[in-house]
């Protein structure tokens, strides 16, 4: 699961972590992902949430934007202009293996923008 961002409801999504980005999909049967979250400059922790369990977030090291984009109800490619990305596990061990493995996938480096400048064609 996923928070929104303007409005804080959760979504349904389904994630991928390739090439040191996290990718989400909308759907299981999905080619293209609703957006991609590159794994620089920002930081994972647990996180308590009153309505979901096995909460965990990315937050921007300097509590500037996460550089990601994702794809608007048009079609487009739009970046996007948050902060931190709240996601819930379905267990306790999957959120404590999904926190391991982005922690060791995060790194200064990553392939975002050359990403995002090929879907923007």
């Amino acid at each position: 699961w996923k928070q929104g961002g303007r409005y804080k409801t959760w979504k349904r999504r389904w994630f991928l972590l390739k090439d040191h980005c996290l990718y989400y999909f909308e759907f299981t049967q999905d080619k293209e992902p609703k957006g991609i979250i590159p794994l620089e400059n920002i930081q994972i922790r647990e996180a308590a949430d009153r309505d979901k369990p096995n909460c965990f977030e990315l937050y921007a090291v300097n509590n500037d934007f996460i550089k990601a984009c994702k794809t608007n109800s048009d079609g487009k490619v739009v970046e996007g202009k948050h902060t931190v990305y709240r996601m819930s596990a379905s267990t306790t061990a999957e959120k404590e293996q999904w926190i391991k493995t982005i922690r060791q996938s995060i790194k200064s480096d990553t392939p975002f923008y050359s990403i995002l400048a090929a879907r923007r064609k």
